[in-house]
């Protein structure tokens, strides 16, 4: 999978230190389910003075019933409210069943799928924020017949963090971010002991 890198160019020619690009290496060595098709995408410019992103999209029986981007951005100066130089930018909507919406624990537990998610994959991390967001559509009028349709969505940050020792390792962050999209949308866990495929990469053939 290749990761595309953004940087903005100063009058300096700036260019990714070496712990961003070993760090970007670690985004394209996660894996992800079977389930997930994953690809680059454009990285914001503006937010911080490095970025990488992907974009997924979860398919069950041919069906994309959610889908997600994570970013990882960079600031060799360090950021106050990030707490460290790297940030991760996380985002998840799903499809879920309309009554659903009204459950006044949908939201807790959406967030819970996260932190749950970053714990089983040893992704360390600090100074998490986020918000969990519930949709809900009905149709009226001339499409009085269309049936309802709701969403779960999930904006979070969080700051990875590794030992001292250590050049920091995305790759657990972004399965974390995998399987919060696949949680989201009904997929049950992959049971203890059960190697996980690598998920589908790179950009869709004409039959998609």
């Amino acid at each position: 999978m290749v990761v595309r890198q953004e940087s903005r160019t100063g009058s300096g020619g700036q260019t990714s230190p070496p712990e961003f690009r070993a760090a970007v290496a670690t985004m394209r060595a996660a894996t992800l389910r079977p389930e997930i098709f994953c690809e680059e995408m454009p990285a914001p410019q503006r937010i911080a003075p490095h970025a990488a992103a992907l974009s997924a999209d979860v398919t069950v029986d041919g069906v994309d019933v959610g889908t997600g981007r994570i970013i990882l951005l960079h600031d060799p100066a360090g950021n106050d409210a990030w707490d460290g130089t790297f940030r991760c930018v996380a985002y998840a909507r799903a499809e879920i069943e309309l009554d659903m919406i009204t459950d006044p624990l949908l939201a807790d537990v959406g967030w819970s799928w996260l932190t749950e998610a970053l714990s089983a994959h040893g992704a360390a991390y600090t100074a998490a924020s986020g918000t969990v967001t519930r949709v809900a559509t009905e149709s009226f009028g001339g499409m009085a017949d269309e049936a309802g349709t709701a969403q779960l969505e999930i904006r979070a940050s969080w700051t990875p963090i590794s030992d001292e020792a250590s050049p920091l390792d995305v790759g657990p962050h972004v399965e974390a971010w995998g399987e919060l999209l696949c949680t989201a949308v009904g997929l049950p866990p992959v049971p203890a002991g059960v190697t996980v495929m690598p998920g589908r990469r790179g950009q869709r053939g004409a039959g998609h």
